[in-house]
């Protein structure tokens, strides 16, 4: 083979591969625009009329995640199966951020923390790497992250729309979260700065709860409860 028709094979490779980038990102800009819509939604949880139309914004987060998994159908038939972590980087960051969108709505309906492979449910993928296109440990392990963040910023809001309570669980939440990460050999560095976050929020969080035990907020719901047992 001539220099001159190595070239031209390689031109061939080169673009059959930017195509195949092309397709890959014009999926992930519809499912980015998805994810933007549900966080829309959800953020509206923020505001004093929020707290008490959860329910409601839920449901309508569930019918979204309904576009997301037709979206990502779409993204698989877009590369080989086998080259996940070749195309990795391109749809990385938002499904990072539709971990936390899945991860957000389970607390909000349960205050629970919920599972990879209910987020992987969430989203109709995979959560074992053998069959394609899956939820990567570390992208699950980064959004729930995120979900620290916001649940920070929860707890903080909860006390202007007179939710007392609800910091309490948040803290007490935020708490195993930490505890559980502890646990993990984080190896990967952005998701070791991630974690470093985590710290941060534990913190905010504790200096809520600090402040309404000054106020004898959380002792006023501590006694409802109580009275509530009996």
């Amino acid at each position: 083979m001539s220099v001159s028709e190595l070239f031209v094979a390689l031109h061939g490779s080169l673009t059959v591969d930017q195509d195949v980038r092309e397709e890959i990102r014009k999926v992930v800009q519809s499912l980015e625009q998805t994810a933007r819509e549900i966080l829309t939604l959800l953020q509206g949880v923020h505001q004093d009329a929020g707290f008490k139309d959860i329910p409601t914004k839920c449901l309508k987060a569930r019918e979204h995640f309904s576009t997301v998994k037709i979206q990502l159908a779409t993204l698989k038939t877009k590369f080989p199966a086998d080259q996940y972590y070749r195309f990795h980087e391109h749809w990385r960051f938002v499904l990072q951020r539709l971990v936390f969108l899945a991860s957000f709505l389970v607390y909000l309906e349960t205050e629970e923390l919920v599972t990879r492979e209910a987020v992987a449910d969430i989203l109709g993928i995979e959560c074992n790497r053998e069959k394609g296109f899956h939820l990567d440990i570390e992208d699950y392990l980064s959004g729930v992250l995120t979900l620290a963040s916001e649940l920070s910023r929860l707890a903080v809001n909860s006390v202007t729309a007179g939710d007392y309570s609800r910091p309490l669980r948040i803290s007490s939440f935020i708490n195993e979260l930490d505890a559980g990460f502890r646990l993990l050999n984080l190896k990967n560095d952005s998701l070791r700065k991630r974690y470093d976050g985590l710290k941060y929020d534990v913190k905010k969080i504790e200096e809520v709860v600090y402040d309404l035990s000054i106020r004898g907020l959380n002792k006023e719901k501590t006694t409802e409860a109580v009275e509530t047992e009996k």
